[in-house]
């Protein structure tokens, strides 16, 4: 069996191994691999793994060895699922490898902009403590957690486990869910969108992106936040509106944001919230922990191994 893995470099650049998929076919792995690229480099596979490569039905028309294409994330909008479901092409994903490592940055970049990490770790390392007239300064306001409240948008895999981190840090949880209060763990309140917005001090989204969520954090819902708020993205980019998040930055409608993705990636260099010192900004990293990796290219392995026998796992179409 030929399988193809075609942008292998961002899951695995070169620390890990793939040893365990190739035990399971021939193996061909491309770092990167552009659209019109794609026909040749699959050719007779019957298997394809993809990252961020779109697999779009044109395309899939000029592949008839096909049977099965691995997603290597958990979302799975790069292949016309529709097209595969009609001519028997499996489709799987790789769910909950990354729950630990995105909860654990919503609150690296939470504690950063709280406790400003950054900014004085430089002012050390300029030499300002070392000429410092005094044993310790500080520039900025340092923010306790306590008592303050996390809003989260999607209660799912990632968004309980930055609930629980948070009321670790004794901090006030509520949160938009399709689930019902009487399901939620003990200190985790339910609200609606519009109490969200105006209560949180901390707001940290966890949905998917859909009709209903893409652009949901835009310039009206922005206005009704308090205005020492912080807004945190590591779910999707388009679910925030760059330049209205971009004005109320600028004009302290709020006072910070942290972002894992961004609505382009890489995002072009005319973004606005480039340009906003305020908004920390990292590149789309949540997901790429080391243990996180390993867990993904093992379920990888383990999906390609239960479709070689008949059992798939982790299906989506």
């Amino acid at each position: 069996m030929k399988i193809v893995i075609l942008d292998g470099y961002s899951v695995n650049p070169g620390d890990l191994s793939w040893k365990g998929i190739e035990k399971l076919g021939q193996l061909t792995v491309y770092e990167r691999t552009a659209p019109e690229e794609i026909v040749s480099r699959i050719g007779d596979a019957e298997v394809v793994l993809t990252n961020k490569v779109v697999l779009s039905a044109p395309l899939l028309k000029k592949l008839p060895c096909l049977k099965y294409i691995g997603v290597l994330a958990t979302g799975y909008n790069v292949v016309d699922l529709k097209y595969c479901s009609e001519n028997d092409i499996v489709v799987t994903n790789i769910p909950a490898y990354s729950t630990d490592s995105v909860a654990q940055m919503v609150f690296a970049h939470l504690l950063n902009i709280t406790l400003h990490v950054q900014h004085h770790n430089l002012q050390v390392h300029g030499g300002r403590w070392t000429n410092s007239k005094d044993f310790c300064f500080w520039d900025y306001p340092l923010t306790e957690l306590a008592g303050l409240k996390m809003g989260i948008v999607g209660l799912g895999a990632i968004g309980m486990a930055v609930a629980r981190i948070a009321l670790a840090f004794n901090m006030q949880v509520i949160a938009v869910t399709s689930k019902q209060q009487q399901d939620l763990p003990a200190g985790i309140t339910k609200v609606n969108m519009e109490q969200l917005f105006a209560e949180s001090d901390v707001l940290s989204l966890h949905c998917p992106l859909k009709d209903d969520t893409l652009n949901m954090v835009n310039a009206d819902r922005l206005k009704t936040m308090k205005r020492n708020a912080i807004l945190i993205n590591t779910g999707r980019g388009p679910l925030v509106n760059d330049r209205d998040l971009a004005f109320a930055l600028k004009t302290g409608i709020i006072a910070a944001a942290a972002v894992d993705v961004m609505t382009k990636e890489p995002p072009t260099a005319d973004n606005p919230l480039l340009s906003c010192p305020n908004c920390f900004i990292t590149p789309h990293i949540a997901w790429a922990s080391t243990a996180a990796r390993k867990r993904l290219m093992q379920i990888a392995e383990d999906n390609i191994r239960a479709f070689q026998e008949g059992n798939v796992i982790n299906k989506v179409n």
